[in-house]
């Protein structure tokens, strides 16, 4: 492994003024550095951040902690009643020691598990761009069908950051140039021709809490994976939807391990909105969406898998 100064820090503008790679639980990032996909000079550990906190806001929302601990916002009270697509998403991501270590923000920060991505004995357009993308012609079973690039083809691993997107979340975000907020739906990049940046965050920027603003309706994750825990989903969505007289007024949708990015399905909304909350609409939105896709020959499943998810998933949320 490649040496590294380790800097903890007990201040927001102290982390920020050093300037090197943030980190909290460590679950993903300790791992790529072993394997040599990560090589920090400087560590900067943030966990004694004043960053631990769940706020239930007057308006109903949440602000989390960007330190907050994935096991404990998945059992916090609030989140459970509340926001239970993020609890559900929480609790189906990753094992339980991994959830007690894995931080919020580390947790939207996750890098792609793409098989090319971490073996540095491969080409890789994200990890060394302009080296080429094997996936395409290699192993893509579970990669992307949805907004990716002939340059990478690769899916964000998060559940949580699924549900957050669907809950219209809004990271708060500091940094040299001062504090911001991103939508956590535009905090990813598109690959496009270049790779090898996930998100829109600049040197030195660091997430420090995540705004939820109020549902007030009902929610839910539904993941299929190729085992039933400890395992990446091969397809996920979350959603929430309000019905009255079986006709849908309001939905929030988003898809997982089909794209760059959590997928925010926002032609299916639309094609719901105003519709009836029959199985047939809901797979007809979801055909809507995945007009857009392009996949390839192993992958081409998930259009299938997709499909089906959104219609159990809605006629679920929908009892």
């Amino acid at each position: 492994m490649k040496t590294f100064a380790y800097r903890p820090v007990t201040e927001i503008d102290e982390a920020v003024a050093l300037g090197g790679t943030y980190l909290a639980g460590g679950t993903n990032l300790v791992d790529l550095m072993k394997l040599g996909v990560a090589l920090p000079d400087t560590l900067v550990d943030i966990n004694q951040l004043p960053l631990h906190d769940v706020v239930r806001r007057p308006d109903g929302g949440l602000r989390i902690g960007a330190g907050v601990r994935n096991s404990e916002l998945a059992a916090h009270p609030v989140v459970r009643r509340h926001f239970p697509v993020l609890s559900q998403a929480l609790l189906a991501g990753a094992s339980g020691q991994l959830r007690n270590m894995a931080t919020t923000g580390g947790n939207l920060l996750q890098r792609t598990r793409c098989r090319y991505f971490t073996d540095v004995t491969k080409a890789c357009n994200k990890r060394t761009p302009g080296s080429g993308c094997p996936a395409r012609t290699g192993d893509h079973r579970n990669l992307a069908i949805l907004g990716a690039s002939e340059h990478c083809i690769a899916t964000h691993p998060s559940d949580m950051a699924v549900a957050l997107v669907a809950l219209d979340a809004v990271c708060q975000v500091t940094g040299p140039d001062g504090s911001r907020e991103i939508a956590v739906s535009e905090l990813y990049r598109a690959p496009g021709d270049d790779p090898s940046r996930d998100t829109v965050l600049q040197p030195g920027e660091l997430i420090t809490a995540v705004d939820v603003p109020p549902l007030g309706f009902p929610s839910t994750y539904r993941k299929a994976r190729d085992r039933a825990s400890y395992a990446f989903a091969v397809g996920s969505v979350a959603a929430a939807v309000r019905i009255t007289d079986d006709v849908v007024d309001d939905v929030r949708l988003a898809f997982g391990a089909v794209a760059h990015k959590p997928w925010r399905a926002r032609v299916a909304e639309s094609a719901l909105r105003g519709g009836p909350a029959t199985r047939d609409a809901f797979l007809a939105a979801a055909d809507a969406e995945l007009a857009a896709a392009e996949p390839l020959p192993d992958n081409a499943f998930k259009l299938t898998l997709i499909r089906n998810l959104v219609a159990a998933t809605l006629e679920e949320v929908s009892r």
